[in-house]
């Protein structure tokens, strides 16, 4: 069985930190770098199989670099 552990996810490609898979209450799933706060945009879900779907997508965009960049005082 697949776990969201098992996603690779490149490095931050705003400053290189480490990116991590976060899900948020159940309902959707974004990457977000643990350094300085990128992150990818919300993909919603519905159910076990759609969480692991979603996973992989916010995974995608997050590994070819489609990322919203913190400002200055974010």
């Amino acid at each position: 069985m697949d776990r969201l552990e098992d996603i690779f996810l490149d490095d931050c490609p705003c400053c290189g930190g480490a990116g991590s898979l976060e899900e948020e209450g159940g309902w959707c799933v974004f990457v977000q770098c643990a350094d300085c706060g990128a992150h990818t945009g919300a993909i919603a879900y519905e159910g076990a199989d759609g969480l692991m779907d979603a996973a992989r997508r916010a995974a995608d965009n997050w590994n070819m670099r489609k990322v919203i960049a913190p400002g200055p005082g974010e």
